[in-house]
């Protein structure tokens, strides 16, 4: 039997000689003439019309450059369109909607959503500060006509519907995407600023990055899937654990997430946060790690103690109990109660974090031990790490110096074997009493996402140093940072966490493009995860071999899907056949 196929003939350039390529399987002969007077005759025609299309694409694109299309000074022909993945999504969130909505009936001239497009795009691709984001702001296909002054009133705007704003962002990704909280995550962090200055929000206090300046403290909360869910802002000397019910309060009341259990490290271990969880209408539930080197004897002897470890290998082991727990709860009128709590305590050890634990106590010891030898080296701020391990170390209320000791300053040997001892073990408390201990270890290691979050923020959208002042700015800065991280996680799952959040915002940052004459533009970098952003996004067709196929095709896909207003581009689809 005869089976008609269209082939396509070419040379292979990596085996050097001609190969066929399978274009289109047709099928047998004698059946096909069942339905065709002339099957062979007719896809002949077929065979001509392809051809004719591969001639078309592989036309040569000719330029005619003329002496007066020389650059003049102050033209950007360059522009950027990485950010078109960002804007899917939020798009997808409908924040504008959200940002046209509440300024309707409002009397402000500029364009809230056109602003804060360009506060979480520059924030996400080219992190600067709010002037240099204004400076630079045609670096993407999006509206240019506002002032700097009005993104500074925008700033006040954006804060006084910051509330509503994490509300409804959480009210799309259920919809959109779907969230996972039957685990919340909470942390705290702090961003400094390049001031001396200390207002009621600006206040010095302990810097994560043990800077002299003031900070502003940020509590976070995030999803199962490493999305934020919601953040505060709070003064730079406030306690971490100070942070966590506000924080609580606010996101059972607003955001309508059911029981949750949530996920937070030693900071937020006070009897107050887990009277204040467990007591919620919902009677929600904690894993919080406990600080055992400040446990009392009891803890430390069970810790310890050999009997009940289950080894995993000869690096791991674990074990843990149910055991009543007495913990002291401040009452309305600010005294402090006792209340008993039934509690699981989950104890591990891991060889790998004993060893870190070693190795960071060496290079504090090594800090202490000149400390004790040369004294007057040092302030308060200074030996920072290293002064616990020095008996009778004594400051300077005023100046933070330290004070000539009346004996030998000496290292305390006894703290240094306790530290020793207990390198390595982890204590977890839950309220979840029937959970394998294994589950309550792993809800706990999910911590790591938020502190990745933070550094996210604190590295790649560069949110500090902060370079706005008043309390109105600073929120409203810190919310465009919440809304840039919010879309870059969203993104990462998307991409199913293929790729960091770092290499991702990296190589949409490098997708630029140059006008070259009138529509034609030319795009000069690909990579593979502008391959697969494409692809997830199905932005263009899939036989596309280059990252854009059409001018054509980026206008219709992006004004379609994305809605993004495309300016100046008013040429027919015959006018913008090809692209470089």
């Amino acid at each position: 039997r005869i089976r008609l196929s269209i082939v396509d003939n070419y040379y292979d350039k990596q085996k050097k000689c001609s190969r066929q390529k399978t274009i289109e399987s047709i099928g047998f002969l004698d059946e096909l003439e069942k339905i065709y007077e002339d099957p062979i005759s007719h896809f002949q025609k077929r065979v001509e019309l392809l051809n004719q299309q591969k001639k078309e694409k592989q036309a040569p694109i000719n330029f005619t450059f003329y002496d007066s299309d020389r650059l003049c000074i102050g033209d950007n022909l360059r522009k950027n369109f990485g950010y078109a993945a960002f804007s899917k999504i939020y798009h997808e969130l409908k924040l504008d909607t959200f940002f046209n909505n509440r300024q309707r009936h409002t009397k402000e001239s500029y364009d809230a959503n056109t602003i804060m497009k360009m506060l979480v795009y520059s924030r996400l691709l080219a992190p600067a500060s709010k002037k240099a984001s204004y400076d630079n702001r045609d670096q993407f296909f999006e509206k240019t006509d506002y002032s700097l002054d009005d993104v500074y009133r925008c700033l006040t705007f954006l804060n006084k519907h910051k509330e509503n704003l994490q509300v409804w962002m959480n009210d799309r990704i259920k919809e959109q995407y779907g969230r996972d909280t039957s685990l919340i995550y909470y942390d705290v962090t702090n961003y400094y600023f390049e001031t001396d200055e200390q207002t009621d929000l600006l206040r010095k206090g302990v810097s994560k990055e043990h800077r002299p300046n003031p900070i502003v403290q940020m509590g976070l909360f995030m999803d199962n899937n490493a999305i934020p869910i919601t953040y505060e802002l709070f003064a730079g000397n406030t306690n971490d654990c100070l942070t966590y019910r506000p924080n609580f309060g606010r996101i059972k009341k607003q955001f309508d997430l059911g029981r949750v259990i949530s996920v937070a490290d030693k900071g937020m271990t006070t009897g107050d946060n887990i009277w204040y969880t467990i007591n919620t209408p919902t009677k929600d539930g904690y894993v919080f790690s406990m600080s055992i080197r400040g446990a009392d004897k009891s803890i430390k002897e069970y810790v310890l103690d050999e009997k009940g470890y289950e080894w995993l290998g000869e690096e791991y082991k674990r074990k843990s109990r149910l055991c009543p727990r007495t913990i002291l709860v401040t009452a309305n009128n600010g005294k402090k109660i006792k209340k008993q709590v039934d509690e699981k305590q989950v104890v591990f050890w891991s060889k790998k974090y004993a060893t870190r634990a070693k190795a960071e106590r060496e290079a504090a010891l090594a800090k202490a031990r000149d400390l004790a030898k040369h004294p007057g080296n040092y302030t308060r701020a200074t030996s920072y790490g290293a002064a616990k391990y020095v008996k009778k170390v004594e400051y300077d209320k005023e100046t933070g110096e330290i004070l000539t000791a009346s004996s030998i300053l000496d290292i305390n040997e006894d703290l240094i074997r306790e530290e020793e001892a207990l390198d390595g073990y982890y204590m977890l408390l839950t309220s979840e009493m029937d959970t394998p201990d294994d589950k309550i270890i792993d809800m706990y290691r999910g911590l790591w996402r938020i502190e990745e979050s933070f550094k996210i923020t604190k590295s790649e959208l560069e949110a500090r140093p902060v370079y706005v002042w008043t309390n109105e700015h600073i929120e409203a800065h810190f919310l465009t940072c919440f809304v840039a991280l919010t879309l870059s996680r969203i993104l990462e799952m998307k991409l199913e966490h293929k790729y960091s959040a770092g290499r991702i915002l990296e190589s949409l940052s490098k997708a630029n493009c140059s006008l070259i004459q009138q529509n034609y533009y030319m795009f000069d970098y690909f990579d593979e995860v502008l391959k697969d952003i494409v692809l997830f996004f199905t932005l263009f067709t899939t036989s596309c071999c280059t990252l854009f196929t059409t001018v054509f095709e980026i206008v219709t896909a992006v004004s379609a899907h994305y809605s993004i207003p495309i300016m100046h581009i008013k040429y027919s689809y015959q006018e913008t056949k090809h692209i470089i």
